[in-house]
């Protein structure tokens, strides 16, 4: 923990913001139900929750410079050549319209159309680990083509309307400048299925193997023809197939039949010299097909297409795990700059979870076949982190002094809205 939070400890040009930033990422890998402002701050032992609210608002500091720092110690411990950066989006139910970004849209969370606020973010997959690497906001366009919303969530003028795909490519592309390793690209169809962002992915001569939907177009035969994917896959014969595993699974390995085609081509791109293909893959329960659009600057086996494929997994155990262990989903910030704040901390905490996991997995006494034990999680990480390092405060007086804060404030929000209920002057 202390490597992690040293590594970005001189973007703090005071020593009470440093100090608070550490006290919020332990707070975060703290075993407190609900991880906000308030709660973190009487887990650090303040008295209030000011330090914590002007580190998420007012207090001077560049989350993407935290950011930068965060990458390079990922990069250090996971990187590796052939490593795999993997986009997704993930949302967070929330009421109101004044958070920014949230309206009513779908949302993966709920599996519907709610008021929600999503987010784009990239994972890093490499060398015996994996954590995210980078966020960004999503912002619909009911709000970039309304300035005066924005200017009051601190939305900067010069940000526009950017697609998700766009802003999954402007990460991988920071990525890659800041020489970060990777030689692969994974996402699921709704990326995959944008011509311009595998063209992006390209420019980067980023090998990638993106999810693609049944209905997608694949052009063949020199691009003279376009097939559905669905309808490819139904034409081949029992000799395409080839049994072989996406990588181990909490069950062993996860076993799928593949086929794959090369002579797939180009579409409304130009020549880029590099290799094109469809990946299908059938699952040997039920049938289920996927489909995968794949590229390589060089020759690629079917082996390495397949375990890319099998990586793109690794983005959703990283949500859950920053949702469960760490308070992904937790912020109560309204702000641009705050929700950046609270998300690069807590992909700090996440990060000290999955460097920790990955050094004790190494170890000889951690081998499964020795020792009958499975090798420690994230999960398991926290509960370790809590029992030996993090000491939750016991003194009673503390304790009540918060819960006469909790009180006191709860009764004066209560009086503000019976006032603005009651007073019709008061109504917005």
């Amino acid at each position: 923990m202390a490597g992690v939070l040293a590594s970005f400890a001189g973007r703090f040009g005071r020593v009470e913001p440093r100090r608070t930033a550490a006290a919020f990422v332990t707070g975060l890998l703290s075993d407190i139900e609900v991880k906000t402002c308030w709660q973190l701050a009487e887990q650090a032992g303040h008295a209030r929750p000011d330090a914590m609210q002007r580190l998420l608002f007012r207090a001077v500091w560049d989350a993407e410079a935290v950011r930068d720092d965060l990458r390079q110690v990922i990069v250090g411990r996971f990187g590796a050549p052939e490593a795999v950066l993997v986009v997704d989006e993930t949302g967070d139910l929330k009421k109101g319209v004044h958070t920014v970004g949230v309206q009513r849209q779908y949302t993966g969370t709920a599996g519907r159309i709610e008021n929600a606020q999503v987010g784009v973010f990239l994972g890093y997959a490499g060398r015996d680990g994996h954590t995210l690497i980078d966020r960004r906001v999503y912002l619909p366009v009911s709000w970039t083509e309304d300035r005066g919303r924005c200017q009051a969530a601190g939305v900067p003028d010069e940000i526009g309307f950017a697609t998700k795909s766009e802003l999954a490519a402007e990460m991988i592309t920071a990525a890659v400048d800041a020489g970060v390793p990777v030689a692969w690209a994974a996402a699921d169809e709704a990326y995959g299925n944008s011509s311009v962002f595998r063209n992006r992915l390209r420019g980067q001569r980023l090998g990638y193997v993106l999810a693609v939907s049944r209905s997608h177009l694949v052009p063949l035969d020199g691009g003279k023809v376009k097939a559905r994917a669905d309808r490819i896959a139904a034409e081949l014969p029992a000799s395409a197939w080839q049994r072989r595993s996406a990588g181990a699974g909490s069950k062993g390995p996860r076993y799928y039949d593949w086929a794959w085609l090369d002579q797939v081509t180009t579409d409304a791109d130009p020549d880029d010299g590099g290799r094109h293909s469809l990946l299908i893959r059938r699952n040997t329960s039920t049938g289920e097909l996927a489909f995968y659009r794949c590229w390589t600057p060089q020759p690629a086996t079917l082996a390495q297409l397949v375990r890319v494929a099998g990586i793109r997994w690794t983005v959703e155990e990283a949500f859950q795990a920053a949702k469960s262990q760490v308070g992904l989903d937790q912020h109560q910030v309204r702000r641009w700059d705050s929700w950046h704040r609270f998300t690069i901390l807590a992909l700090a905490a996440l990060a000290v979870l999955a460097i920790c996991a990955a050094d004790t997995a190494g170890k000889a006494d951690d081998d499964p076949g020795r020792t009958g034990l499975i090798k420690l999680t994230v999960n398991e990480v926290r509960r370790l982190i809590n029992a030996f390092i993090i000491r939750p405060i016991s003194d009673l007086a503390h304790r009540l002094r918060w819960s006469q804060f909790r009180r006191r404030h709860q009764a004066r929000a209560r009086r503000s809205h019976y006032t603005r209920r009651l007073n019709p002057g008061f109504q917005p």
